[in-house]
């Protein structure tokens, strides 16, 4: 896979079934981890666990429940119903957890979490591309940590126009960084990204230029 050869070093993904729509059924899952496990042998893939997708907590524990295919980890968002036994369930099927923090809101909540040393790592991701400061956003959720004394590994991404900003803000705190057309469909100059292995090279570049 071109994101691989371009420096990813692993893949989060939204499965979809065969009208495009995205999807927890098991089946497709399967077929989704099934195929990037074959082109890239080794690479850790992740799938979402969006409450949007079923819109019902019980509904997308028992989807889950039934998965066949075990990814390597899976993004939680913190603000979703049903967290908890999400958890639960992910950490006895032996999936690592991705906790998915977007506001102040969320980092206060998972500090009071159960997971907080059970989780892979913290997801740092400002949603509304229409914030003004993304950096300042994801420093208060930093400071949340921080001030409570949760020191896990961190991701950070944003959306739109807030996305490269926010991944050089990342570099610079020697944070993990995320990019793909989920997240901006433009190069950091502002053209259009060809695909998702141009955006991973470009990140590749920027945190090289950092070092």
């Amino acid at each position: 896979m071109a994101v691989l050869a371009a420096g990813a070093g692993a893949v989060h993904v939204h499965a979809r079934d065969r009208f495009g729509r995205e999807t927890l059924e098991a089946e497709h899952c399967a077929d989704t981890l099934d195929a990037i496990r074959a082109a890239c042998p080794g690479l850790p893939v992740g799938l979402t666990t969006g409450l949007w997708i079923v819109k019902d907590a019980d509904r997308r524990f028992a989807l889950i429940d039934g998965w066949t295919r075990i990814p390597d980890f899976c993004s939680v968002n913190f603000s979703e119903d049903g967290t908890d036994q999400l958890c639960q369930l992910l950490l006895r099927k032996g999936i690592g957890i991705e906790a998915g923090l977007r506001s102040v809101a969320d980092a206060r909540l998972f500090t009071t979490s159960a997971f907080v040393d059970r989780c892979l790592r913290i997801l740092i991701e400002i949603d509304d591309p229409g914030t003004s400061q993304p950096a300042d956003a994801a420093a208060a959720i930093g400071r949340v940590l921080e001030g409570s004394g949760i020191h896990r590994p961190v991701v950070q991404h944003g959306y739109g126009a807030n996305a490269w900003p926010l991944l050089e803000d990342a570099i610079a705190h020697g944070y993990d960084v995320r990019i793909g057309l989920e997240d901006t469909l433009a190069m950091p100059d502002g053209s259009p990204a060809k695909n998702n292995a141009a955006l991973v090279a470009a990140a590749a570049r920027l945190v090289k230029s950092h070092a």
